[in-house]
């Protein structure tokens, strides 16, 4: 699968139970890296799920190979702000490309005037923290909750990731 067989684009009511199914598959890793099954990606209902995709500020998109769901990124915004969520690539899709082009099709669907973009995901995830490093993104600090710690990493926009 090349990333030009994947379409792109945003995630409607009628796909919720495809991006919920998605979701568990993508995060259940990240759960058990952690020991801990109740991240919010894993404890958050269809019903919640729908609501969130209801939401005026938020952005919700999804990557498509044929009928199946491949990948999401959901994307809350604020005045100058954008902060990913909630990512996530079909765990037999990883690392071929179409968690990088999610990231590349959200910046144009950004509202005017978004000059950073923010993400966060657990300190240990040393391959996602790799991942977004390529990416442009730079860690601007950690935040511990309960037992995890966060790490924090933004890029900001309009500056080119590789000025080589």
């Amino acid at each position: 699968m090349t990333s030009e067989e994947i379409q792109v684009r945003t995630v409607t009511d009628d796909d919720a139970g495809e991006l919920f199914t998605l979701r568990r598959a993508a995060f259940v890793t990240e759960a058990q890296q952690y020991d801990d099954p109740h991240i919010p990606p894993l404890t958050q209902t269809l019903d919640e799920l729908k609501d969130d995709l209801a939401r005026d500020d938020v952005i919700t998109l999804g990557a498509w190979s044929g009928t199946r769901l491949v990948g999401s990124i959901r994307v809350l915004t604020e005045p100058g702000k954008a902060t990913l969520g909630r990512f996530a690539v079909a765990p037999d899709l990883q690392g071929k490309g179409i968690g990088s082009r999610l990231l590349v099709e959200i910046v144009p669907r950004l509202p005017e005037g978004t000059d950073e973009v923010w993400v966060f995901t657990g300190r240990d995830s040393l391959q996602n923290l790799a991942f977004y490093a390529s990416q442009g993104y730079e860690h601007q600090h950690d935040q511990r909750v309960g037992d995890l710690t966060y790490a924090y990493l933004r890029r900001m926009l309009g500056v080119d990731p590789d000025p080589a």
